[in-house]
């Protein structure tokens, strides 16, 4: 079982889901994707996990990604535990939770860990570009919910570092001033970047966010 590291392909899968056969390339097409896993259905902070999910799909859309959840439980399982989630959470899960009772994804992409428990998997997250390449990793034990906003924002900042000279600072949100790239001189940058270069230091220079 291969660890997947950032810049590896996404291995691709086919598999059952909430939603009928889904293939992970066909389904993401050329969009961004986000893939989570969850320990297990009918568990309580997974049902409160979903239904926040389903309540920010529309960001995601806005950002041009698809969501695709996982647990280790069948699809019948996994229809029947939305209804419970669409109840409490007051919302609609409307996205496909991938049935891996054979735990074939789940070995796929490393989501079981034996130290913390032989079965069920973790909260894995995974962020894919387009070109189906790995762009964030994220681990977190059964026992912690995922933060959403802290999702939305990486993939901002995925998204805009992938297509302009940038990296995004500590607790940046879209819209901050960002870090123009060390490769670029200085002066090249100021050509580049025509809303101004501020000059922190020789090797952090800042500038506003290129998007907005």
């Amino acid at each position: 079982m291969a660890t997947i590291r950032l810049g590896d392909k996404a291995p691709d899968f086919t598999a059952d889901s909430s939603m009928g056969t889904i293939n992970l390339y066909n389904y993401l097409g050329d969009s961004w994707g986000i893939l989570f896993s969850h320990p297990a259905d009918f568990t309580p902070v997974c049902t409160t996990e979903l239904g926040t999910a389903a309540k920010f799909k529309g960001e995601f859309d806005k950002r041009n990604v698809k969501m695709l959840a996982l647990s280790v439980d069948g699809a019948a399982s996994h229809n029947e535990w939305i209804k419970d989630i669409n109840e409490v959470q007051k919302t609609t899960v409307n996205f496909p939770i991938i049935a891996d009772e054979d735990k074939k994804v789940s070995d796929l992409y490393d989501m079981i860990h034996p130290n913390a428990d032989n079965n069920l998997t973790v909260r894995s997250v995974f962020i894919i570009a387009p070109d189906k390449t790995v762009k964030l990793t994220l681990t977190y034990p059964a026992s912690t919910g995922r933060n959403f906003y802290e999702l939305l924002r990486v993939v901002d900042s995925l998204q805009l570092t992938a297509y302009h000279k940038v990296a995004t600072p500590a607790n940046w949100e879209h819209g901050q001033d960002v870090v123009v790239s060390p490769a670029i001189p200085t002066d090249e940058a100021r050509k580049m970047f025509n809303k101004g270069v501020v000059e922190v230091k020789p090797y952090l220079r800042m500038t506003p966010d290129p998007t907005t």
